[in-house]
C-alpha cells in the first residue's frame, strides 16, 4: 500500500432480536439494497464512534458495543469494514427511521448473501478473537 493510496472505510452493527434474527435496513439509495447499520467514518472518527453515530442516525436509538468481531476488506469497493456485535441500549426501544432507509426487519442469517453470513456468523459466535478477512 502507498503512502498516497485511498481505502473506504466503515463500521456496521450486528443486532439480533430475541430469537438471534439480524435486523437490517432497506437503503433510499443506490441498489436500495437491504444491508446492516452502518456506515461510513467522518474524518477524525474512531471506528467505534463511526458504529454509535450511524446507529443513532440510522435507528434513532443508542446503542451499545459488546465486541469488535471483524475487520474485513471488499475488493469491489476498496473498502474495509469494521463489524460490532451490539445491542440496544434501551430494551424497549423503538425503532425511528432516517431519511436514508425506508424499511427495516430482522431475518435469519440463512437469508443473507454468503458474504453476509460469513461476517455474521463471526459476530455471533465471537469468541474473543478478531476474525480479519477479504471478499
Amino acid at each position: 500500500m502507498g503512502f498516497n493510496d485511498r481505502y473506504r472505510l466503515s463500521a456496521h452493527a450486528v443486532i439480533t432480536n430475541v430469537t438471534n434474527d439480524i435486523l437490517l435496513l432497506k437503503a433510499n439509495y443506490g441498489e436500495f439494497w437491504w444491508r446492516l447499520p452502518g456506515g461510513a467514518f467522518e474524518r477524525g472518527e474512531t471506528s467505534h464512534e463511526t458504529v454509535i453515530r450511524e446507529c443513532r442516525e440510522e435507528l434513532g436509538i443508542d446503542i451499545t458495543i459488546s465486541a469488535l468481531t471483524g475487520v474485513c476488506y471488499h475488493s469491489l469497493y476498496e473498502s474495509y469494514v469494521f463489524i460490532f456485535r451490539c445491542v440496544f441500549s434501551h430494551q424497549a426501544a423503538q425503532i425511528i427511521l432516517s431519511s436514508e432507509h425506508s424499511k427495516y426487519k430482522f431475518c435469519e442469517v440463512s437469508e443473507l448473501s454468503s458474504i453476509q453470513q460469513i461476517r455474521i456468523r463471526d459476530a455471533l459466535n465471537f469468541d474473543g478473537t478478531v476474525k480479519s478477512q477479504s471478499f
